[in-house]
């Protein structure tokens, strides 16, 4: 029984994961004009991907206007250019 409850959680916590990167890719695209693909490939040639789900949980609670200038600032630093 507590193993089932644990996975339950664990199943949400992937799910709240899933829909926080899909609405940040989203943001992050619309702040720099850019389509949803095509900010995706962008995010994750630059390390951006990789950041969001390494940090995902610190980034969700903070303002999304932060967390896309996070991610450019990653991004920034591996060598993007927008």
């Amino acid at each position: 029984m507590e193993v089932l409850q644990q996975k339950r959680e664990l199943d949400r916590e992937v799910q709240n994961k899933i829909l926080f990167m899909a609405f940040i890719i989203t943001k992050f695209a619309r702040a720099y004009k850019m389509s949803k693909p095509d900010a995706y490939r962008y995010l994750k040639k630059y390390g951006g991907i990789d950041f969001l789900d390494e940090c995902w949980w610190a980034l969700h609670i903070d303002n999304p206007y932060w967390a896309v200038k996070d991610l450019y600032k990653v991004c920034r630093n591996n060598g993007g250019l927008r």
